[in-house]
């Protein structure tokens, strides 16, 4: 039962991660993807309706750990609720700029809500890597690990956007212009120098982890890493663009597992019926959403418009 729990959870992580990966990675490259107003409008109708349907995933996970792994909730959030007000404060940070940069057409106003978006992104990418650092630290803050897990997540967030990049900010017609050409383009080259990023980034915070001793199952953790690594080197070429979509999404899937398999803590569900009560309540909702996203991301494959509701 609790296995099947815990592969339950990591599901769900693994598909916000995959998911929300594209718009905070995306928001985060905003300075270096998206230079001119135009760049930047166009930059933010393509993250904004994406975001709307990976943090569904997120809900559940939380709705998920609050209903089967009561001392997780208590070890992890409880003990480090600094680190979660950041994440959560991020998180709605983002959303507000999202949310709020279209309302008036005034340049002051835009400036405020794109750096609003950017400073959310990076501070929840900064934060699920300080909390992989704490999972994979058996409940607490390494000095020496945490700041390399911080970078390295933040790389593979920032690749995931890229590649999403690359393939929404080509121009949506003939009459884009330019201007959003050479947005996608910069978005595609990034995947290259990211994915070398990565090569460093990963292997020092596997070692900074490991090193720290806070590890269990050295070699199933060990091994996922090396997925990541293997995706990193994937993209790292010349052929980098055009495999970074499901490279990223590989090595951003494969972090909640990591952190299943590696970290030293409470994972006992309290009892069947809770564990009853929680697949009663997921059943009906899990296909929705897998249906949801399946048509979200067809949606998103095409490129984005100039302007809409959020931008």
């Amino acid at each position: 039962m609790e296995s099947v729990a815990v592969l339950f959870l990591v599901g769900l992580l693994a598909g916000y991660f995959v998911l929300a990966g594209c718009d905070v990675g995306l928001g985060m490259l905003a300075p270096y993807a998206a230079r001119t107003p135009a760049e930047r409008r166009r930059l933010v109708f393509a993250v904004a309706p994406y975001f709307l349907g990976s943090e569904v995933w997120l809900v559940a996970a939380v709705g998920v750990v609050a209903g089967l792994f009561p001392e997780l909730e208590g070890e992890v959030v409880a003990g480090h609720q600094p680190l979660f007000v950041a994440l959560l404060a991020g998180w709605l940070w983002r959303d507000a700029g999202l949310w709020l940069r279209g309302r008036l057409d005034a340049p002051g106003w835009h400036a405020v809500w794109d750096a609003a978006v950017v400073v959310g992104s990076w501070t929840i990418a900064l934060s699920w890597g300080l909390v992989l650092a704490v999972l994979l630290g058996g409940g607490t803050l390494s000095p020496l690990s945490a700041p390399v897990c911080a970078v390295a997540v933040a790389v593979l967030f920032l690749l995931r956007g890229a590649a999403f990049g690359a393939e929404r900010l080509v121009p949506a017609d003939d009459r884009s212009g330019a201007d959003c050409a050479a947005s996608a383009d910069t978005a595609a080259r990034a995947t290259r120098v990211l994915a070398r990023a990565g090569l460093v980034a990963v292997p020092v915070a596997v070692v900074a982890v490991w090193v720290d001793g806070g590890v269990d199952r050295e070699a199933a953790a060990l091994a996922g890493a090396v997925v990541v690594v293997g995706a990193l080197a994937a993209t790292a070429g010349l052929s980098g663009p055009h495999r970074s979509r499901p490279t990223s999404a590989v090595a951003m899937a494969v972090l909640p597992l990591v952190a299943a398999v590696g970290g030293r803590l409470p994972v006992a569900v309290p009892d069947s019926g809770s564990a009853t009560l929680v697949a009663l309540a997921a059943a009906p909702m899990l296909p929705a959403m897998v249906v949801g996203q399946v048509w979200l991301y067809r949606m998103v494959r095409r490129p984005a418009a100039s302007s809409g509701f959020f931008a």
